[in-house]
């Protein structure tokens, strides 16, 4: 027996939960909804993270997706600080860590990512810092107050990110990464070096081609960082960015089929291996029905929302298409703010035009001709213009001589 039961039942309080919730009320559905989140937070833009929330420049309040009393009003039950510890796909039964039992008519799993950690020599120092949630940014701010050498490990979206931000607060800091030109995995060489100049005038030094092979301290708390190739640097906090996996643990134990990438393999409905349970966001891995690359995993923000949105349709029985292209963007500080539309799984030739200094540029990442990702800072058109000719062939002198600028089409 369930202790109670429940119409809709949303695991995990991110970005595709949130908007799952949020769509089920907004197209009139007055089922009972209960949105189980591990986080103490109701759902909020971890964007901020590493950006705003990070530098101080935003309060926890304005960062929340929702007013604390938003959610009482929608008749959407929020349990923080719970999890799902074992589902049971044939009764469609939740155990929750309260020692509660749920019986729920669908459910939604969009339980997110897990940041990979490092396991080397030290890793159990004080002061050594993971970035997912906004308790990790609590911590980082109030270690980072007396600290002048700061080190990132890892040179992709919160190695840069957070570079520019603790920059911008005074810090010295250094990336550390195993790629030789940050973010040269993403966005290629040619963007990548143009991102990397700019970080480094801006003071932050940058050591590409290098494994950490070591944190050292001094008694319980870090002091510096060792890597393979014998580089030591000081340092009174690190903080890793090494990427994530998809938190499929109660996927898997409840026996749902994962793909290739390891995310839970999800229909065009978004609907997993067993009936009336869908995923959405980080943890889905889904057949798009537009991209050329076809099955794809994307963690971002943007399009968690956006299969949260197509999540609570099927869960209503009801169809939505797979129209809307993966949208990243990036903020390093006020330096630079970028744009992305792909993501492009592999290409043979990148057009770029204007400067990544003065924040007025775009990249084209072409296959075989075709589009398959742009890349744009101070220029939306491109992003449109981009959407448009995604997976068409262009002429790249065409591309080329875009004229710069919000103006162009």
């Amino acid at each position: 027996m369930a202790d109670r039961e429940v119409d809709f039942l949303i695991v995990g309080g991110g970005h595709a939960g949130y908007s799952c919730a949020r769509a089920l009320r907004e197209h009139g559905t007055d089922g009972s909804v209960l949105l189980v989140s591990r986080e103490p937070d109701p759902p909020y833009d971890r964007t901020a993270c590493s950006k705003g929330y990070l530098a101080g420049a935003a309060s926890r309040e304005t960062v929340m997706l929702r007013p604390a009393d938003w959610w009482e009003e929608q008749s959407i039950e929020l349990l923080p600080r719970t999890s799902v510890l074992k589902l049971a796909t044939d009764e469609h039964r939740a155990s929750l860590s309260n020692k509660e039992t749920v019986k729920f008519g669908s459910a939604l799993l969009a339980t997110g990512a897990m940041v990979r950690r490092l396991r080397v020599e030290g890793g159990q120092l004080k002061g050594i810092h993971y970035l997912r949630a906004l308790g990790n940014a609590d911590g980082i701010r109030r270690d980072i107050e007396e600290a002048e050498d700061v080190v990132l490990i890892g040179g992709s979206y919160i190695g840069t990110e957070v570079a520019a931000t603790l920059t911008a607060l005074g810090k010295r800091c250094t990336i550390v990464m195993q790629e030789d030109i940050v973010l040269e995995r993403t966005f290629g060489a040619e963007v990548g070096e143009a991102i990397q100049n700019l970080l480094k005038a801006k003071g932050i030094t940058i050591h590409g081609a290098h494994e950490v092979e070591e944190f050292t301290g001094e008694e319980d708390r870090v002091a510096g960082v060792r890597t393979k190739a014998g580089l030591e640097l000081p340092a009174q906090a690190v903080i890793v960015g090494a990427g994530v996996t998809p938190d499929v643990q109660l996927a898997r134990s409840a026996g749902l089929e994962l793909g290739e990438s390891g995310g839970i393999k999800v229909d065009s409905r978004l609907e997993t291996s067993a009936s009336g349970i869908f995923a959405a966001g980080d943890v889905a891995e889904f057949e798009s029905e537009i991209h050329p690359a076809g099955r794809l995993r994307v963690e971002h923000w943007e399009v968690a929302a956006a299969q949260g949105r197509r999540a609570a349709a099927a869960m209503r029985g009801v169809t939505l298409p797979d129209e809307e292209i993966p949208y990243f963007f990036s903020d390093l500080h006020d330096w630079l703010s970028y744009e992305y539309i792909g993501p492009a799984q592999e290409w043979d030739q990148v057009v770029m035009s204007g400067s990544v200094e003065e924040g007025d540029f775009s990249a084209w990442y072409l296959h075989a001709g075709h589009v398959a990702a742009v890349l744009a800072a101070g220029r939306p058109s491109e992003l449109d213009r981009g959407r448009r000719l995604f997976g068409q062939a262009v002429d790249p002198d065409e591309l080329a001589a875009q004229p710069a600028g919000p103006a162009a089409t």
